[in-house]
């Protein structure tokens, strides 16, 4: 389908962040196909694993818009609350491994008196250089969590015993809300003029931002286990209606410009 034409192409929006693609169906004199371009969090789908299927569409309209309906959309939003989870879990993922080097070390160096010792200035600059790298992976769950922690429903799984976890978890992002929201300012700002910061600016920003949101890393890797497993229970499911809007969060990042021509449906 990469190389195929297409004469005639329509996008479908809901205004709220799903944007369908409809196009005559190539290879064939009659009949549609419809899928569904990249949310705008997203911009590398091509060979995502959960991007659900286009699908071809009834020739009667009532079927086709049931079509979109009961199959399309659902399998669109479970794919897109895949895509978030496998995000924040591989991220969580690449952060822990240098968070329990950085504790072990500290813990390793430490006197029995609590007095200070000669490392200390060093363990500080390990932790300025953990929460460098930390920020680069720990924004996605900023992102993305929030969205995932609004389905969860403890109460209504088989671990009722979790809504402590989960509730901490939305604190931890609560507290996390400042520095998220001065990345995005901050990132806006250098897509609206033309504005370069060197790589030890760079870092010195993401050091900053990410020793800010150190407690909520630490709460985040201490509890994300409980968080996957209400999360994997919390999948969408159901036939959506075409019109729902879906909830803006607080933590949503803003839209970025993106160069003209390089939107991609979430599916080839």
């Amino acid at each position: 389908m990469l190389n195929d034409h297409v004469p005639c192409a329509v996008e479908l929006s809901n205004h709220a962040g799903t944007e369908l693609l409809l196009i005559e169906r190539p290879g064939h004199a009659t009949g549609y196909l419809v899928g569904a371009f990249a949310t705008e969090d997203y911009d590398d789908n091509w060979e995502e694993p959960n991007a659900p299927r286009s699908i071809v569409l009834p020739a009667e309209v009532d079927r086709a818009a049931r079509a979109v309906a009961h199959t399309f959309l659902p399998n669109y939003r479970r794919a897109l609350y895949q895509r978030r989870l496998d995000t924040v879990m591989s991220a969580l993922n690449r952060i822990r491994p240098e968070h329990e080097a950085l504790q072990t070390i500290k813990a390793s160096h430490r006197p029995g008196d609590g007095t200070p010792h000669a490392g200390s200035r060093l363990h500080a600059q390990m932790e300025r250089a953990f929460a460098d790298h930390a920020w680069l992976s720990f924004r996605d769950v900023l992102q993305h969590a929030p969205l995932l922690l609004a389905r969860c429903r403890p109460t209504a799984s088989p671990w009722p015993q979790d809504a402590g976890a989960l509730s901490r978890l939305r604190d931890a992002l609560a507290d996390s809300q400042n520095a998220w929201d001065e990345f995005n300012a901050l990132r806006a700002e250098l897509y609206s003029i033309p504005a370069d910061l060197s790589a030890q600016e760079w870092s010195q920003v993401r050091s900053t931002l990410g020793t800010a949101v150190l407690p909520a890393i630490r709460t985040w890797l201490a509890d994300s286990e409980t968080f996957e497993r209400q999360a994997r229970a919390a999948v969408p499911g159901g036939h959506v209606a075409l019109s729902a809007p879906s909830p803006r969060l607080l933590t949503t990042s803003p839209a970025l410009p993106a160069p003209a021509g390089e939107r991609a449906p979430l599916t080839p």
